[in-house]
């Protein structure tokens, strides 16, 4: 990272994007000074900023905060997550909606903290796999549950504003551990879930 706290970063990146940004609509042959794009380049940096945000945030310590000992053992689902994350090969936004179960071995986490989680990996640069993958091992490293599964559904700006141009397409992708490995709770869950599947 180039900053050591998000503190540092967030008083450094406003002035430093915002003249980079201010440089590239100058090179695609606009006027950065004209009325209308005047403060576009500071208001490019604050969404960068906010959009690359996890960066900055512990997901594990996130979770952390909010667990407790209950010895409720049966399968717990967040479902219909909003996610909203940016193509690292394009930097262009891919959005849509992830779903997490786990099972609990002695702990429980506050339910608010799996959509945070998503938040933290999603507000980075990144590919869908490995937001699929992020969410996932740090669920099962932090709370350590019987088993875990992720299910990310997802548009992608890059295929539907330029490149193969198809508005209609959506990728999923998934990631299990533990009781999730095997068929039948695989199943289970995905059942729970199907109704959300497009």
């Amino acid at each position: 990272m180039p900053y050591k706290t998000f503190e540092e970063y967030n008083m450094k990146i406003t002035d430093e994007v915002r003249d980079r940004y201010k440089q590239i609509i100058t090179e695609l042959g606009e006027d950065a000074d004209r009325e209308g794009l005047i403060k576009t380049p500071e208001r490019a940096a604050k969404a960068m900023q906010f959009l690359t945000q996890g960066y900055y945030q512990d997901a594990s310590a996130i979770m952390k905060s909010a667990m407790f000992k209950e010895s409720y053992n049966e399968m717990v689902i967040v479902k219909d997550i909003e996610l909203y994350s940016l193509c690292e090969h394009h930097i262009l936004p891919f959005f849509g909606k992830a779903h997490i179960a786990y099972i609990p071995d002695g702990y429980i986490v506050g339910l608010s903290k799996l959509p945070r989680v998503v938040d933290v990996f999603a507000r980075r640069l990144q590919v869908q796999e490995r937001l699929t993958h992020d969410i996932l091992e740090c669920i099962n490293e932090t709370l350590k549950p019987k088993g875990v599964a992720v299910v990310i559904e997802a548009s992608h700006m890059c295929m539907m504003m330029r490149g193969v141009q198809k508005q209609n397409s959506v990728t999923t992708t998934s990631g299990f551990r533990g009781q999730f490995e095997k068929i039948e709770t695989r199943n289970e869950f995905l059942k729970l879930i199907s109704s959300d599947l497009t």
